[in-house]
Formats: structure tokens, sequence, C-alpha cells
């Protein structure tokens, strides 16, 4: 509803959707781009609320498409996650599933440079239409780094 309220809510429709409110459920869900509200950008009138916008998706900038955020900073390439993520024990059970490097490209988290990277990530359990609340990376971590938003 917060995304919605910063919207122009005039339902002009140049986003391509019928009302403010679907444009702003997309929005959310990631199907479409805040670029496309085009009078946010054009209208000075809107110039606080696009910022506002602008600031509440930075937040999730840099993140998967199941939400996964990884902090480089706070990362110390412990693998903990590597080897308690239930894909990657599935998938590699002879190379990342036990601490060693990845054995093929099914892996989700592997450790690269001295810190966790994702990639692979259509296979996270919480990737697609029958997602669980997998979360065994994150309680693993012990420096925090980890975050699903």
């Amino acid at each position: 509803m917060e995304v919605y309220q910063l919207l122009p809510m005039t339902n002009c429709k140049k986003c391509g959707e019928s009302t403010c409110m679907a444009f702003a459920v997309k929005l959310i869900s990631g199907e479409k781009e805040l670029e496309l509200c085009t009078p946010l950008f054009e209208e000075d009138k809107y110039k606080d609320k696009l910022e506002k916008l602008q600031e509440m998706f930075a937040t999730v900038e840099g993140a998967t498409e199941t939400g996964l955020l990884i902090d480089t900073n706070k990362c110390t390439g412990c693998g903990n996650c590597v080897v308690a993520c239930p894909v990657n024990v599935a998938n590699d059970p002879h190379g990342a599933a036990i601490g060693r490097g990845p054995t093929n490209d099914k892996v989700i988290l592997k450790v690269k440079d001295g810190v966790v990277v994702s990639s692979n990530v259509h296979e996270c359990r919480r990737f697609g239409k029958n997602r669980i609340q997998c979360d065994l990376c994150i309680v693993t971590c012990p420096s925090g780094a980890i975050e699903f938003v």
C-alpha cells in the first residue's frame, strides 16, 4: 500500500497497466521497473514521491530473483552457507556439500575470491511457484552477511 500511495494515483496507463494499484503490485514483484511510471520523472510535483520510491527500492538493488543478498563486506568466506544449502548438498554431494570446491555448475552458493557468491539461483528453494521459505544459508552465516529481502 505504501508503494501505491507514492505513485501519482492518476491511473494514466502510461506504464501499460490499467491502474496505479496494478502497477504497484507488479513493481513490488519485480515485473515492472519504476522508470515505466513516466509522470514520476516528468512532473516536479511528484519529486518527493519519486525520491522515496527510489530510496525504498535501492534497498533491494543487487538482490537475486529469490531476494538473496550477500554483503561481501561482511562475508568472511567461511563457507558455512555453502555446506548448509540443501540444494548444494543434493546437487553436489561430493564437492560443495562437504566443503570442497564445487564439482559442477548446479550449486547456488560458492566461495570465490574469499567471499561467498551466488549463481544458479533458479535452483534455490525460494525460487519459482513451489517456493519454500528456506533460510539455512542465513542461520549458518556467523557474520550476518546473508539476508533475504
